[in-house]
């Protein structure tokens, strides 16, 4: 990993982010990117693009970069490199042009958890991110000091094109010396015996690896039920899932799991993107 993007708004929820993405990169030796988003009005682009920006608008930017600058001087990240960027864009979509054009390997977002969309990066715009980012997205539910993950969870069909983002998740499975719980879940609608679950899960980790982990096939009405139940069960510190995103394919983990899972979860969220 060389580089982590995070969003920030100057929030609680966003300075919880920032604190979990230090101690990411402070583990894996990497960079972080501090980002800032003006989604300004329609009037306020207008002015910038005919090069005399409003006074409130030149206002709000120097404030935002001088945040910027205290926050990249802030002692955690001692000992990391960081920069910062102040664009003007919508805030999904800035955030997701940051990641591609900085080549960021991660993009850690802040949220209030299960308490619905009243924050900047809560709701709509965390789910957009999770739905169009080619880069792996972990969205950050409570403070974040100390970030541990002792149990990981990774929610899976375990078909065929699900063991390249496995790959990424054994890298934070090493990183944080965790216990692996890989997670099946039966639903009424989806339904294999267990013997034919257990199959599906052995032929999947043939020749991938040879790390310790726990194989659990869950029964639930729902998937996204069956993920939160069963991690409220283990006392997870991290769902981790894959999906297709923007593509929108029928697919037993198609963007809409994901979302719901990132709006709905009380811990945090890693999804990543399937090639």
């Amino acid at each position: 990993m060389k580089k982590i993007l995070v969003p920030t708004d100057f929030s609680t929820q966003a300075y919880n982010a920032i604190k979990v993405a230090a101690c990411i990169a402070k583990k894996g030796d990497a960079e972080i990117l501090l980002l800032h988003i003006l989604d300004l009005p329609q009037q306020g682009n207008d002015s910038i693009n005919k090069g005399t920006p409003a006074p409130e608008v030149m206002f709000f930017k120097n404030a935002a970069e001088e945040k910027l600058r205290e926050l990249a001087l802030s002692d955690l990240f001692e000992g990391i490199k960081v920069s910062t960027s102040l664009i003007l864009d919508r805030t999904a979509y800035g955030v997701t042009k940051t990641a591609e054009t900085n080549k960021a390997d991660l993009i850690v977002m802040g949220s209030h958890g299960a308490s619905g969309a009243k924050e900047y990066f809560v709701g709509s715009n965390t789910q957009k991110v999770v739905r169009t980012s080619d880069a792996p997205v972990l969205v950050i539910k409570g403070e974040g000091d100390d970030f541990n993950v002792n149990d990981l969870v990774f929610a899976s069909d375990f078909t065929d094109n699900m063991k390249e983002p496995f790959k990424k998740i054994l890298r934070l499975h090493q990183m944080f010396d965790t216990k692996l719980h890989l997670l099946m879940v039966n639903t009424p609608n989806s339904f294999k015996p267990t013997h034919v679950a257990e199959q599906v899960l052995e032929d999947f980790l043939e020749d991938i690896t040879d790390t310790e982990y726990d194989l659990s096939i869950y029964n639930d009405l729902t998937v996204e039920k069956g993920i939160l139940n069963f991690s409220k069960k283990t006392n997870a510190d991290l769902i981790t899932i894959a999906t297709h995103g923007r593509t929108g394919l029928a697919h037993f983990f198609n963007g809409s799991i994901s979302e719901d899972l990132v709006n709905h979860s009380p811990i945090s969220v890693l999804t990543i993107k399937i090639d």
